[in-house]
């Protein structure tokens, strides 16, 4: 007997109008209750909270016109993720992850731990070949006459991979197949076991574009930083406590990149990059998110989430899940 179920709609918070909106011009995320209350404390904001209201809908015909009109440089990238794209590091830890009696102690074994206090990690995730392949593909498209989101009001500089067309073939297998299994281990607490939904994007540093990134935590259950080049000094993460701690950044650890290699973290752990020295950085960042941890709480405005239907994954919440319909009592 076959039941199959509604596809799942995933939504965003409401709060993604109204709070942690950033305003460049003073380095602040500052929280929205009305245009006479905006513009009292802070000046015209308006555009932001009119961005982000727009956002899902634009992002959704950007991605369709990519798909219709785009010509990638190196097509390759698009094939579905194969294991010579990953660092046997990776493979081997991914690989231990699913074996029977895997656990926390034999996985770290596996990984360096940058930091046992604040739970951050760090393994080699994708070879050097691939690393280049998609750099250029992603300098292609940056070259290109194609509509370009960028991936938040703090990074001006950079690629969404879902409008790319590099969700399905790429992020998705990489979550499902490989980070799932990592995380479940490291970060059973923070939904590790139970990821269903990323954002995935690249962010570029450069001479004379962005140079830093200011603290802030991520709108993520846990989050993977890869480092896929170029040649550069300086731009080091630095990491902080747990944004709830009052003394979050007393101490910041700092981690230098190291191309190839994924920095591992819990979304709600504060940390930014310091100023680029010289060169390029692009970097991946991947916010993983388990709807069974947001859908009680909203990391951004930690209250119980007021869902708002949105494109894609949204902001990875999901209604409650809809019944199960009997395939033969519709026969």
């Amino acid at each position: 007997m076959a039941t199959v179920g509604a596809p799942r709609r995933f939504c965003r918070c409401a709060c993604f109008c109204t709070e942690n909106l950033y305003v460049a011009r003073y380095g602040l995320h500052v929280r929205f209750r009305g245009e006479q209350q905006l513009r009292r404390d802070y000046g015209p904001l308006e555009q932001e909270v009119e961005r982000r209201r727009r956002l899902g809908q634009e992002s959704a015909a950007r991605k369709a016109l990519i798909a219709s009109s785009y010509h990638p440089a190196r097509p390759e990238v698009y094939d579905s993720l194969q294991d010579a794209a990953l660092a046997p590091e990776f493979l081997a830890v991914a690989e231990y992850s699913v074996s029977p009696g895997a656990d926390l102690k034999g996985l770290l074994q596996r990984l360096e731990t940058v930091s046992e206090e604040k739970r951050i990690y760090r393994v080699p995730v994708f070879t050097a070949p691939f690393c280049q392949a998609l750099l250029e593909e992603l300098e292609h498209f940056e070259q290109s006459d194609m509509p370009k989101g960028r991936p938040n009001t703090m990074n001006n500089y950079g690629v969404l991979l879902h409008e790319l067309g590099l969700d399905e073939p790429l992020m998705t297998p990489l979550r499902e197949r490989f980070l799932q299994p990592l995380m479940a281990l490291l970060y059973p607490d923070c939904g590790g076991g139970r990821l269903d939904s990323h954002r995935a994007f690249v962010v570029k540093y450069a001479p004379g574009q962005d140079l830093e990134l200011g603290c802030h935590y991520d709108n993520a259950e846990l989050t993977l930083n890869v480092a896929l080049g170029k040649v550069f000094t300086g731009g080091a993460l630095y990491f902080g406590g747990l944004f709830q701690a009052p003394t979050a950044l007393t101490e910041p650890l700092e981690v230098e990149h190291v191309v190839g290699q994924g920095v591992l973290h819990r979304g709600g752990q504060l940390h930014g990059a310091r100023p680029l020295g010289t060169g390029e950085r692009w970097n991946l960042v991947v916010w993983l998110r388990a709807s069974a941890v947001r859908n009680r709480l909203c990391p951004m405005c930690c209250r119980e989430p007021d869902l708002v239907d949105d494109e894609g994954f949204g902001d990875g919440f999901t209604r409650e899940e809809p019944a199960m319909v009997n395939v033969c009592a519709l026969t």
